[in-house]
């Protein structure tokens, strides 16, 4: 056999079983790896696909909630959402930030989201029907969001690590916000009510399955956990926030549209059977508003184009001046 042939499947090219040794003991040691360090090429493409697709999923995010800013019932509550939906375009540009330092460029990033090459967050391809939607997306997409970057705040790319730092901070404020929302509404008339109720029926489903598929059907699992990206698998992280947001949920006078929603003798409430049908098809644009979506979203790319067209004629003239100082 060559030795391409026997070259481990993560193992690129050029690279050898020391480096690779070095690399995953720095990991094994807790050390970040910082953007001018070696990193295996597998390391590298994994982190762009996973940070530009966490961007991405930042800036289409906007648009379910966005469509409310207008329609908001108080001042209060538009001012609040307003704050949000521009927090989640800073979330997107620290990600972007942090997907550069691997040497792709923004262009690269965006043009792989406006011709389907990436993927992003498919909840947001979800309808938002009524206000109450925008408060149960705080409460349980955010929620679930959490559990999830809390876990990433570890991870050992630092860029990464550090962007998802203070992305949470902001983050529990969207939770806590939306919790604040929807435990009035549930506690509210009874049209207030049966709002609350029927927006955590569209919801509960589609949070749970957002944190992505079984471990035993996510090919990506193996690869992150080895090299720390991912320090919990799908299934751990989905644990913890069923755990968390089904007594709020209950507690709050709300029926979870699950049947086989129990706890077992070690606390834990398990969930009913997933049926990831829906999930699959929303994610390949069978079902949804993923058309939609990327439509707005190239739009907003092609009505910018006199602003990049012009910062860039810009900095070339700034260039220019300083060349003949």
């Amino acid at each position: 056999m060559t030795q391409e042939q026997t070259r481990p499947k993560h193992m690129a090219a050029g690279e050898t079983p020391e480096q690779h040794a070095a690399f995953e003991a720095r990991i094994a040691r807790g050390e970040k790896i910082e953007p001018g360090d070696w990193m295996p090429a597998e390391y590298r493409r994994q982190l762009i696909r996973m940070i530009s697709q966490h961007a991405h999923s930042e800036v289409v995010g906007m648009l379910p909630e966005g469509e409310w800013i207008a329609r908001a019932p108080s001042l209060k509550r538009k001012t609040i959402l307003m704050a949000k939906v521009q927090d989640e375009a800073g979330h997107g540009q620290y990600l972007y930030h942090a997907a550069e330092t691997l040497g792709v460029t923004r262009e690269e990033m965006l043009d792989a989201l406006l011709t389907r090459k990436a993927k992003y967050s498919s909840i947001f391809n979800y309808p938002t029907l009524t206000w109450a939607d925008v408060g149960m997306i705080g409460w349980l997409v955010d929620g679930a969001a959490i559990k999830n970057q809390t876990m990433l705040a570890g991870c050992s790319y630092g860029p990464y690590s550090r962007a998802m730092v203070r992305i949470c901070s902001e983050e529990t404020f969207h939770h806590k916000q939306g919790k604040e929302m929807m435990v009035l509404y549930a506690q509210g008339t009874p049209e207030q009510r049966q709002m609350a109720q029927d927006a955590l029926n569209r919801w509960w489903w589609p949070a749970v399955q957002m944190l992505g598929p079984h471990d035993s059907d996510s090919p990506n699992t193996g690869a992150l956990s080895k090299w720390g990206i991912k320090l919990k698998t799908n299934d751990e992280v989905r644990q913890e926030f069923i755990n968390e947001h089904v007594p709020e949920l209950l507690e709050a006078g709300l029926t979870i549209p699950d049947p086989d929603l129990h706890q077992d003798e070690a606390g834990n409430w398990v969930h009913g059977p997933i049926d990831w049908s829906e999930f699959w098809a929303v994610i390949k644009g069978e079902q949804g508003l993923g058309n939609e979506r990327l439509a707005t979203r190239q739009a907003a790319q092609d009505e910018g184009a006199w602003v990049r067209e012009a910062l860039e004629a810009y900095m070339a003239r700034q260039a220019k001046g300083e060349a003949a100082d």
